[in-house]
C-alpha cells in the first residue's frame, strides 16, 4: 500500500495547495499559518492574494498604541500639496525593492520612523541619527535619506531658494509610515504596502518584470 503523502510543513496533514515559495504542495493549515511568517511568498500566489482581499475588507482601524507618531498632527492639504516629494519618497522606496527583492513591510516602516526621528530631533534644532540596526532598513533609511536632499537641491535650483520645509518632510515621513503600518497585516515578510505602492507606480512594475526576463529567458 502506497504510503499517504504528508505535508512537507507539520509532517501531518494532507498537501492539497501547490505553493510556489516552497516547490510543492503543503496543507491548508500550513498555509494560512506559515504565509509571509516562514514562507517567502510572491505576490502572484492566488491563496496570498485572497488572503490579502480579505485582510483589506476587514482591516479595522489601528489601536492608539499601534499608530506610528500619535501625538502628531499635519493638515491633509500638506498631502495634496507636497505631492511630488511624496512620489519621490514612494518611489525610493520602489527603486530600493527592485534591488533588495527581499524587503518587507515591516522594514520599509522601520526605515520611515527612523528617518521621522531623525527630522523630529532637527526641528528642535539638534541633529542626531539613529538608523535601524536592521540592515534591509538601513539601506532604505539611507536611500530615503539621500532621496530627500536630491529633491532639496533640485527643488532649489529651479525656484532659486529651498522651498520645502523640515517640518514638511517630517509630516510627509510621518503620513507614509501611518499608512505603510495600516496597510501591512503585521505578519514579517507581507508586502502588501510595497504592492499598493507599485499599482500607483505601473511603470516600476514594468521594469522589474522586465529585468526578471533578463536574468532568466
Amino acid at each position: 500500500m502506497a504510503e499517504r503523502p504528508t505535508c512537507p510543513i507539520c509532517g501531518k496533514r494532507r498537501p492539497e495547495r501547490f505553493c510556489p515559495a516552497k516547490g510543492e504542495k503543503i496543507c491548508a493549515v500550513c498555509c494560512a499559518t506559515e504565509r509571509e511568517v516562514t514562507l517567502d511568498c510572491p505576490a502572484d500566489c492566488s491563496f496570498l492574494v485572497s488572503a490579502h482581499r480579505y485582510e483589506i475588507e476587514h482591516r479595522k482601524a489601528l489601536a492608539e498604541n499601534e499608530v506610528p507618531f500619535p501625538d502628531v498632527e499635519f493638515s491633509p492639504n500638506l498631502i495634496y500639496d507636497r505631492q511630488p516629494l511624496l512620489a519621490a519618497l514612494s518611489f525610493t522606496i520602489l527603486q530600493f525593492a527592485m534591488i533588495r527583492g527581499e524587503l518587507a513591510d515591516r522594514d520599509i516602516i522601520e526605515a520611515l520612523i527612523a528617518q521621522a526621528e531623525t527630522y523630529r530631533t532637527l526641528l528642535s534644532g539638534i541633529y542626531y541619527q539613529k538608523p535601524p540596526h536592521a540592515p534591509l532598513a538601513n539601506g532604505l533609511y539611507e536611500a530615503l535619506a539621500n532621496s530627500i536632499q536630491e529633491y532639496k537641491k533640485q527643488e532649489s535650483a529651479r525656484a532659486g531658494f529651498q522651498v520645502v520645509k523640515d517640518a514638511e518632510i517630517f509630516y510627509l515621513l510621518v503620513f507614509l509610515a501611518r499608512m505603510a503600518r495600516s496597510w501591512t497585516n503585521g505578519r514579517p515578510r507581507a508586502r502588501i504596502f510595497l504592492e499598493y505602492l507599485r499599482a500607483q507606480f505601473p511603470e516600476v512594475r514594468e521594469a522589474q518584470a522586465e529585468a526578471s526576463r533578463i536574468i532568466v529567458p
